[in-house]
């Protein structure tokens, strides 16, 4: 048995070794007809790609960094899919780190571009320390560094988003068209971007629609379980409870309406609650979870196809600075009139 070569696939695909060479080296360039057959043609001859040799060629490292704050949150699954499975297709791999790491570490992010560990930097962090956003910002590949999900306020950075405040106005609705007027809110962390954008557009909507707002119905969080479960103690010694609870996210709602259950309140016989996400545990829990949904695997793709447009074509005029995604309300059995 020989080694197959270069010319072993261009002939199984029935194409010239210039277009496998260039399929294999920047997919993208290619139409996905080209792309199928080179792939079937290197399956079929067991050619081995000398992914060292690639990368010196092109001087590029085929992969991306994704930069994640908490790699235990089931949040970022769908959206690391979509990446992946973009990536994938264009010959590219995924490398993932914790941003607390690099905090605690002192570690350079942008020594990845630069010593060539990666082609260009996902971050999903908007909670990013002033000096490294600042370190970042004047980084010889900047261009490279795209933001998702969560952004940088008055950083030049490209995004991409959901529509936040329109999810919580949408939320607030929700609950006031099921005749709901004492509604309360558990929000993100105060130094996050998302948590900040969806306690402003929850205060606005209150506002507008003129409902009162006392400062206890405004519960500090995190994003996580155990701020839910410290919320619901505060909601239990409340003498003023409001019968609606809108959670900054799913895992926020889930530690609430648990922590409830364990003194003995129902959801939503005793409070209505619901949360901004729809992960995939929001449908299988109980009750299952009334919640804005964002399509996270389509953030991940978009933010995938952005970067790969930055990195292929990285002096195009025309490249989009910033996508925001739509929301949609998801009801299920954690909301009922009062």
């Amino acid at each position: 048995m020989k080694t197959s070569t270069l010319q072993d696939v261009a002939r199984v695909a029935n194409v010239s070794t210039a277009t496998v060479s260039r399929t294999l080296s920047n997919p993208i360039v290619v139409s996905e007809s080209t792309r199928r057959r080179v792939a079937d043609a290197v399956k079929a001859t067991g050619y081995r790609i000398n992914h060292a040799a690639r990368n010196l060629r092109t001087q590029r490292a085929h992969s991306v960094l994704v930069l994640l704050p908490d790699l235990a949150n089931p949040f970022f699954s769908a959206i690391l899919e979509g990446i992946s499975r973009v990536l994938a297709r264009q010959g590219y791999s995924m490398l993932i780190a914790s941003t607390q790491h690099v905090h605690d570490s002192g570690e350079r992010l942008i020594d990845y571009l630069d010593d060539a560990r990666a082609d260009g930097m996902i971050v999903l962090d908007g909670g990013l320390e002033t000096d490294v956003v600042e370190m970042l910002s004047a980084a010889s590949h900047t261009e490279r560094i795209l933001f998702a999900c969560e952004w940088v306020e008055d950083a030049n950075f490209p995004s991409v988003r959901c529509e936040n405040r329109t999810g919580t106005r949408i939320a607030v609705n929700h609950l006031y068209g099921l005749g709901h007027t004492k509604i309360a809110h558990i929000t993100g962390p105060i130094d996050n971007v998302l948590g900040q954008t969806r306690k402003e557009a929850f205060v606005e909507e209150l506002a507008d629609l003129g409902l009162e707002l006392k400062p206890e119905w405004i519960m500090t969080g995190d994003f996580t379980l155990a701020a839910g479960c410290l919320a619901a103690q505060e909601w239990i010694a409340m003498n003023d409870r409001p019968t609606a609870v809108f959670c900054a996210s799913d895992q926020l709602a889930m530690g609430f309406i648990a922590e409830l259950s364990r003194h003995g309140f129902k959801v939503p016989d005793h409070v209505s609650v619901m949360g901004f996400d729809d992960i995939d545990l929001a449908e299988q829990f109980i009750p299952p979870l009334t919640s804005i949904r964002q399509d996270r695997m389509m953030i991940g793709e978009t933010a995938a196809k952005m970067l790969l447009a930055r990195i292929v074509t990285p002096n195009e005029e025309n490249l989009e600075r910033a996508t925001v995604l739509p929301v949609s309300l998801v009801i299920r059995e954690s909301t009922s009139p009062p």
